[in-house]
């Protein structure tokens, strides 16, 4: 008897058959519909609450650095009055921030003006987008 004689050959049974891939295609496809704009929702709604953060801890450098120059530092100045001392500003008693100013989480510098339109000096992000007004992730983040 040969080797090719004899018993029957079973049928591969160990793979699976391209309907099963198809169905385990389908349903990991319907979960990422389903998490994928939840997950990435969740990501913008931390940017704005670390530029929301970032926002207060500046705000309370300024009301530092006014305490001890009597002033906020002008819009020429600008943030960076917070970590190098401004010429001619003889009871800075800085550095009042650890680092340089951050950008904001969209890498864009942080907005500041002295006087302000809010208050004594307004300090905002325009978002996501960049440009004033908006809505979502592009809404504009301020101090006021």
């Amino acid at each position: 008897m040969s080797r090719f004689e004899g018993k029957p050959r079973q049928p591969n049974s160990s793979g699976f058959t391209l309907l099963e891939l198809l169905v385990v295609m389908v349903i990991i496809g319907l979960l990422a519909g389903y998490v994928g704009p939840k997950y990435f929702s969740q990501i913008g709604k931390s940017e704005t609450k670390t530029a929301l953060a970032q926002i207060d801890a500046l705000g309370k450098a300024l009301d530092q650095y006014r305490l001890d120059t009597g002033h906020y530092p002008s819009t020429e100045q600008n943030l960076t009055a917070l970590f190098t001392r401004p010429a001619n500003e003889p009871k800075w008693d800085g550095p009042y921030l650890k680092k340089a100013v951050p950008p904001d989480p969209w890498g864009k510098p942080y907005v500041y003006k002295q006087p302000g339109d809010h208050g004594d000096y307004d300090l905002f992000s325009y978002g996501k987008d960049g440009e004033p007004g908006g809505t979502g992730d592009a809404a504009d983040i301020t101090s006021w």
